[in-house]
C-alpha cells in the first residue's frame, strides 16, 4: 500500500502541529522525505493561523492533541469551520483516548498512536489521499474556487432554490490585449472579491467555465429580491473599482442571470437570463417565464434547420426594390433584398433568420446566393442592382475569393452590378475595403456605403474610401417631413457628400411628403414602399 502511494504522497501540502520539540523536529524530518511542503506548528494557535494562511495549498493536516495556548482538538474545530471536507489526522498515547471520542464526534478522518509507528502514518496518510484527488475533481485549480463538477453534484443533492450565474464582458478581449496571464490574475481577483462580498455562512461560490462563476445561497428561505440587491452592490462594486496588475489599469464589468425556483431548472435559467441582459443593456437580471427565453431558443434551432435546408433546396431567393431617379421618378436601379420562401409560398422577411444565419456561420452562403441572384437579373433583363455586403464578408478570403471569381466570369455584367458596404457595421481594418473597391471597380463594379447615418458614421471614412455613392440610413429619413433635427443633418450629409462628388440615396421614402422633403434637399434618388416594395424576379 505505501510503496503504491508513495509518487503521489510528494504531491501533497502537510499542516503538522505537535508541541514536543524533538518529536517534532524527527517527524518532520520523516515527512520531508515523502510530502511535496510541509508547514510546522508548535501549538494550536500557530497551527490555525498557518492554515488561515495557506488554506488553498494544504491537502492534509497532522495534529497532536495536548498542546499549549490551544489544543489540537480546539484546533481542529476552529479549522472545521473553514473548511469541513479538510482531511485531518491525530497523533495521541493510548492514554488519552477520551480525547478521541471527541476527535471522533467533531470529524477526524484517522489517528495514529505514540509513539509514532512510520509505517502505520504514512498508510493512513495514504488513505487520506481520496480528500486529494476529490479536490483535483472539484476544485478550480486557478482560483481554487469549486468547480462545475462541483456544482453539478450539489445540484444533484442539495435542494438548492436561489442561484446566480456572473458571466465577466467581453473575457477574451481582455486576454487578446492584456495576455492570458494577465487574465488569470483577473479571474482570481475576481474569486477573492466574490468569496469576500457572499459571505460563506449565507452562499456557495464555483468557478463554472472560463469567465463564468456561479453564486448559490445556502438559505431556503432567502428573498431573491435581497439577493439582487446583493448581486447588484457587487456588480457595480467591480464596474467602479479598476483593477491595477502589472501597472495596468484594467476596467472589467460583470453581467449576472439569477434565477429562483426547481433545481432542476435554476442553473439553465440563470444561465440563459444573461444573453437576455445583456440585450436589455441590464447588469443584473432576474429570470422570469415571461421572456419566452425556451420558445426563443426552440424558434432559433428551427430556423438553423431551415436556413441549412434552404439552401441545399433553394429557397432562399432575391426579391427587388426599386430605387428612382428623384428628378424623373423614373426607376434607376434595383436593390436585392433577401428572403426566404416556405413550401406554402409564404415569403419570410430577413429580420426572421439573417441574425441567426450569422450566429450559425452560415451567413457566408447568403452572399453566395445574392450574389448569383442579382447577376441573374442583370443578365437576364439588363437591370442595374445593387446587394449589400458587411466587412466581415470583406474580410474573409473564401468570400472573396467567391466574389472575384464569379465577376470574373460574368465581365459583362459586372458593369451594372452595385455594392454597398454597411456603413452600420464596425470597419476595423480600412485596408482590407479599400483593397476590395479597388479590385471590383477594376472589373467595373460600383460602390457605396450603406446605412449612413445609423451607427459609426464617419465622415472621414467617406473620403478615405473610393466609393460612388452614399445611402443614407431610414432612421434619418423616415421623420424628416415633420422632424427638423432629421431635416439639418440629412441637409449636412447632402452638402458634403456633393462637396466630394458622391451620390445620395434615401431609404424608407414612404410617402409623398418624405419625398418632396429629400427632393428639396437635393438628395439624387429615392427607396421605399412609395415607389415600390420589393418583387420578385419574374415581377421585375
Amino acid at each position: 500500500m505505501i510503496t503504491n502511494n508513495i509518487s503521489i504522497l510528494k504531491n501533497i501540502t502537510i499542516l503538522y502541529a505537535e508541541d514536543e520539540k524533538d518529536l517534532r523536529e524527527v517527524t518532520h524530518q520523516i515527512l520531508r522525505g515523502f510530502t511535496k511542503k510541509q508547514y510546522v506548528a508548535k501549538d494550536g494557535a500557530e497551527g490555525l493561523e498557518l492554515f488561515k494562511e495557506h488554506e488553498n495549498e494544504i491537502d492534509l493536516i497532522i495534529t497532536d492533541v495536548n498542546m499549549p495556548i490551544l489544543n489540537g482538538l480546539e484546533m481542529v474545530k476552529k479549522i472545521k469551520k473553514i473548511n469541513i471536507n479538510i482531511p485531518i489526522i491525530v497523533a495521541t498515547a493510548f492514554s488519552n483516548k477520551e480525547y478521541l471520542l471527541e476527535a471522533i464526534d467533531i470529524g477526524i478522518d484517522k489517528y495514529v498512536l505514540k509513539p509514532i509507528d512510520v509505517s502505520k502514518l504514512l498508510q493512513v496518510m495514504s488513505q487520506s489521499l481520496l480528500y486529494h484527488e476529490l479536490k483535483d475533481l472539484y476544485i478550480d485549480k486557478l482560483t481554487n474556487l469549486q468547480n462545475r463538477n462541483r456544482l453539478k453534484k450539489d445540484l444533484e443533492t442539495k435542494n438548492i432554490d436561489l442561484m446566480a450565474i456572473l458571466d465577466i464582458d467581453d473575457f477574451s478581449t481582455m486576454n487578446d490585449l492584456f495576455g492570458e496571464k494577465t487574465g488569470d490574475t483577473i479571474l482570481c481577483e475576481l474569486a477573492i472579491s466574490l468569496k469576500q462580498h457572499f459571505k460563506a455562512d449565507h452562499f456557495s461560490i464555483y468557478r463554472t467555465e472560463a469567465d463564468k462563476f456561479a453564486i448559490l445561497s445556502k438559505d431556503h428561505e432567502a428573498d431573491v429580491n435581497e439577493f439582487y440587491k446583493l448581486c447588484k452592490e457587487f456588480a457595480h462594486k467591480v464596474e467602479i473599482n479598476t483593477l491595477l496588475i502589472d501597472e495596468n489599469e484594467i476596467d472589467i464589468n460583470v453581467t449576472i442571470g439569477i434565477a429562483q425556483g426547481d433545481t432542476s431548472r435554476i442553473f439553465k435559467y440563470s444561465q440563459r437570463v444573461i444573453s437576455y441582459a445583456r440585450n436589455k443593456l441590464e447588469q443584473v437580471m432576474i429570470y422570469d417565464d415571461s421572456f419566452n427565453i425556451q420558445e426563443s431558443f426552440e424558434e432559433n434551432i428551427k430556423w438553423v434547420k431551415k436556413i441549412k435546408n434552404g439552401l441545399k433546396q433553394n429557397k432562399f431567393q432575391a426579391y427587388y426594390q426599386p430605387i428612382v431617379d428623384n428628378k424623373t421618378k423614373e426607376i434607376y436601379k434595383y436593390e436585392a433584398l433577401i428572403r426566404f420562401i416556405e413550401d406554402d409560398g409564404e415569403v419570410i422577411a430577413p429580420f426572421k433568420f439573417l441574425d441567426i444565419a450569422k450566429k450559425a456561420k452560415l451567413y457566408p452562403h447568403i452572399i453566395h446566393v445574392m450574389l448569383i441572384e442579382a447577376l441573374k437579373l442583370i443578365k437576364a433583363k439588363n437591370k442595374r442592382v445593387a446587394i449589400n455586403i458587411s466587412f466581415e464578408d470583406i474580410a474573409s478570403s473564401e468570400t472573396k475569393r467567391f466574389i472575384y471569381t464569379e465577376l470574373e466570369k460574368e465581365k459583362d455584367a459586372a458593369s451594372l452590378l452595385e455594392f454597398e458596404i454597411l456603413e452600420s457595421e464596425e470597419i476595423s481594418d480600412m485596408t482590407i475595403v479599400q483593397e476590395f473597391i479597388k479590385r471590383v471597380k477594376e472589373i467595373g463594379c460600383t460602390v457605396g456605403v450603406d446605412d449612413f447615418g445609423a451607427g459609426y458614421s464617419n465622415f472621414n471614412m467617406l473620403t478615405t474610401l473610393d466609393i460612388d455613392f452614399v445611402k443614407i440610413d431610414s432612421s434619418l429619413i423616415k421623420e424628416i417631413d415633420y422632424s427638423k433635427n432629421q431635416e439639418i443633418i440629412v441637409n449636412t450629409i447632402s452638402k458634403f457628400t456633393k462637396e466630394f462628388g458622391f451620390k445620395t440615396v434615401a431609404e424608407f421614402v414612404s410617402s409623398e411628403e418624405i419625398y418632396e422633403k429629400v427632393k428639396s434637399l437635393e438628395i439624387d434618388y429615392s427607396q421605399g414602399y412609395f415607389f415600390g416594395k420589393p418583387m420578385s424576379f419574374d415581377e421585375v
